[in-house]
């Protein structure tokens, strides 16, 4: 017999008298299957908890620079205030472009970086400045997008420019961020393929009161010549 108790899988093996098996007592039958379906000294299937190891990294001077176009979807919640829909990014070395869009596909935010200032256009088609993404978007949109280590996080990996803590599994993939005041969580993965190591799909980022979820649909990513 197999159950389920608590979203672990027990073997138990129950005996059953003599009597019964002869159907003199169904009911007692059934009031002895069910005490020995919640017993847990039976026999667990389920697999033992992952290994998690933490790592604390130093900045480097060393930078790699990956271009990548994705596509996928962005929920932000910072109290009242929110955002769910699509998102469309474009990262070079140089600038980012990043399309926030309404759930039938219109543009709500239009975000364009390069390596001086960063402007954000709204869907009234007014258009702001500030130095810098994170006070830019929490000024307009309420809530901040960490936009300068969101270009490495989305892809498994810190940014090199502050120090950080990485928790890797057993098999040795990153889980969890922890760097400039936010914390990453990866949940989901796509496939490793031939020379590529495989990509995030899903990754929730929190910092204080501030909860985001990027769920990326599509990759298309360019190895450029490190610095």
């Amino acid at each position: 017999m197999i159950n389920y108790y608590g979203g672990r899988h027990y073997v138990c093996k129950v005996w059953v008298p003599a009597f019964v098996r002869k159907g003199r007592s169904f009911f007692l039958y059934q009031s002895i299957f069910c005490i020995f379906s919640l017993l847990i000294g039976c026999t667990s299937l389920a697999p033992k908890d992952s290994e998690v190891k933490t790592f604390v990294i130093e900045p480097e001077a060393r930078v790699v620079q990956v271009n990548f176009e994705i596509l996928g979807r962005i929920s932000a919640k910072k109290g009242e205030k929110g955002f769910s829909g699509g998102l469309r990014w474009r990262h070079t070395n140089t600038d980012d472009e990043i399309h926030l869009l309404s759930p039938f596909g219109q543009i709500v935010a239009q975000i364009r970086r390069n390596q001086h200032v960063v402007y954000l256009k709204t869907s009234e088609q007014k258009t702001y400045s500030a130095p810098d993404v994170e006070n830019l978007t929490e000024q307009i949109l309420g809530w901040r997008l960490p936009l300068l280590g969101l270009q490495f996080w989305v892809r498994g990996v810190n940014s090199p420019t502050t120090i950080s803590e990485i928790d890797k599994d057993i098999d040795g993939r990153v889980v969890a961020i922890r760097q400039d005041g936010w914390e990453v969580e990866y949940s989901t993965y796509y496939p490793s393929q031939l020379a590529q190591a495989a990509r995030p799909r899903t990754l929730v980022l929190n910092r204080n009161n501030l909860k985001i979820k990027l769920v990326v649909d599509n990759w298309e990513t360019k190895l450029l010549n490190s610095k």
